[in-house]
């Protein structure tokens, strides 16, 4: 309790790492400013302003001359009121003294989305940033995009962000350390947000800004971007500054309530326009704008449910029975494999199991072997799709199989994952993430967290792309799972799932963990580390695992952002 006490205290010390402290000291910025790159870009930074505060507009202003790479252009375009003349004469102030800020008086305001297209008109750069106007940027923001674009060949590039209560630029009150590009996220909560440059070609595909979405109109946009683009980048560095104040998104989205519907309409929308899906859009508890997304199931496929069991009747019992009795889905069936029993009370319950058409009992006398014990089983079912279920886990949601088999339908998703918890209503699993734990091989995200936690940036609301899922609880087409080959059975007891998965992942399919469908998972959370042999096998079997993804384990997590420890699960910063 007083290390993880002190990992807080030392939390909340190092926030103030990422504000005015992270800016280039005088040999840095010097370093940064002398850096010859492979390509030339321009810059076009485009900023609608609209009765902006004095302060805010040269704050925001300076923070644009700050920046180390200097081959930029600032377009400002004014639809302010005639009360705000200022925002005129200030930025004609700057423009005077400086030829790459560039501004135009707009006669009538156009509104957010059409106060921006007139910026974009005035663009000339390569690739084009979009700014708050009462916002800040931090001064190596243009050159790590540009390092960025010539690294890796980016045409979408995407950073983390603060917020920030105005006028104190280190008083950060949220942290935003985001996943690298991920197409369910980003539909159902537009994480991307701040701040993303991109190649002025891709407009050519997506055109501008459309006024039926202003208020959510960046979400509208990055959602056609990024499905465009060819090379989305995430920069894992706090480079953007979002003012927090009474009249701002980010200080309450009921300053701007039109912006939910926008929002909302602009995933629906999106999803109709490049995927012919119409999907339904519904704020969940977290945050009106972060969404659950239903998408429409194709047809009545079976699901096969696999359980592998040894003994533990009342486990499977209530297992099966919470499947029979609560679930909304019909047409299933549960194939369980018997392996090596010796009580009398299962095969009484088997027995009983025998009478039920929709259930089949096979025995594998082998070892135990949990991947191929589930290998095995599914050898004895019939259905388009398969669901790994443990036996002590219940139903708690009656839609659990729609809700996963809705992602498990779609032609780039592998597997999916379901929220679990354990009996005291504290998460067992919601994602896996690889490289976290003591044996650096995997853990679960949130783990033991109260069950109505929101999780870190709302997370814990909202379906998302996740590295791996566990076993307890998996959905795969079975096309997929014959395709990577099944369970690695050399993963006896361990990591098989996040085997599984990662071999999922390598085939170029996503990997989903969907908090809508809930079950709990009465493994004990008490029962400490193996001992003996089995401690033995378990390291032996991390060992195997580290070796086979080393590549993956060093690159990290693409879902985990490396600024996050590796130590704790619920996101705490890594020192």
């Amino acid at each position: 309790m007083y290390r993880r006490y002190k990992q807080k205290r030392g939390e909340a010390t190092k926030r103030v790492d990422f504000g005015t402290k992270s800016f280039p000291d005088a040999a840095r910025r010097k370093l940064e400013e002398e850096t010859v790159f492979p390509r030339k870009i321009k810059f076009s930074i485009l900023v609608p302003l609209y009765n902006t505060p004095e302060k805010f507009l040269r704050e925001m202003i300076g923070s644009v001359e700050a920046q180390t790479y200097v081959s930029w252009e600032l377009c400002l375009a004014d639809g302010s009121d005639g009360k705000h003349e200022d925002v005129g004469r200030i930025c004609r102030e700057y423009a005077e003294k400086d030829s790459r800020i560039v501004y135009k008086k707009i006669e009538k305001n156009l509104g957010i989305s059409g106060n921006t297209n007139v910026c974009f008109s005035m663009a000339t750069g390569d690739y084009i940033g979009l700014f708050d106007h009462d916002d800040v940027m931090h001064p190596s923001l243009l050159y790590e995009c540009m390092k960025t674009i010539c690294e890796k060949d980016a045409d979408y590039v995407y950073t983390d962000e603060a917020t920030f209560t105005s006028p104190n630029l280190d008083d950060l009150i949220v942290l935003h350390f985001k996943p690298d590009y991920s197409p369910d996220n980003l539909r159902a909560n537009n994480y991307i947000c701040h701040f993303s440059v991109f190649d002025a070609k891709l407009l050519e595909k997506t055109g501008l800004f459309r006024p039926e979405y202003d208020g959510s109109q960046d979400h509208d946009m990055i959602l056609r971007l990024t499905e465009v683009a060819k090379n989305v980048q995430h920069i894992p560095k706090i480079l953007y500054y979002w003012r927090s104040h009474p009249q701002s998104v980010a200080a309450d989205i009921g300053a701007k309530t039109y912006a939910i519907d926008a929002a909302k309409r602009a995933v629906h929308d999106h999803m109709r326009d490049y995927y012919g899906i119409e999907v339904e859009v519904e704020s969940t508890r977290a945050f009106p704008t972060i969404f659950q997304i239903r998408y429409p199931i194709e047809g009545s496929p079976k699901i096969s449910i696999v359980i592998p069991n040894k003994d533990h009747a009342e486990d499977l019992r209530r297992c099966i029975s919470s499947i029979e009795s609560k679930s909304t889905w019909n047409n299933y069936e549960i194939v369980v494999v018997e392996n090596n029993s010796t009580e009398q009370s299962i095969f009484d319950y088997y027995k009983e199991l025998e009478q039920k058409p929709q259930v089949k009992v096979t025995a594998y006398t082998g070892e135990f072997n949990y991947s191929r014990i589930n290998n095995y089983g599914v050898t004895f079912t019939g259905g388009e799709y398969l669901l790994f279920l443990n036996n002590d886990t219940e139903v708690i949601s009656p839609d659990w199989m729609e809700q996963m088999l809705m992602y498990a339908q779609r032609q780039d998703v592998g597997a999916v994952g379901a929220k679990l918890y354990y009996g005291d209503n504290t998460i067992q699993h919601a994602g896996v993430v690889i490289g976290l734990g003591a044996h650096r091989s995997a853990g679960h995200t949130h783990y033991k967290m109260p069950r109505e936690h929101l999780g870190y940036m709302g997370r814990l609301c909202y379906a998302q792309d996740v590295t791996a899922v566990t076993g307890a609880c998996l959905m795969v087409k079975r096309s997929v799972y014959e395709e990577v080959g099944g369970l690695d059975e050399t993963f006896t007891i361990s990591l098989n799932d996040v085997d599984f998965c990662l071999k999922i992942r390598e085939k170029g399919y996503l990997n989903i963990f969907t908090p809508f469908a809930e079950l709990y998972h009465y493994e004990s959370k008490t029962r400490g580390m193996e001992e003996g042999e089995k401690l033995r096998r378990y390291e032996r079997e991390c060992e195997h695992f580290r070796e086979r993804w080393k590549a993956q384990l060093d690159a990290g997590d693409p879902y985990y952002n490396p600024n996050f420890s590796l130590d704790y699960s619920d996101f705490t910063l890594r020192f």
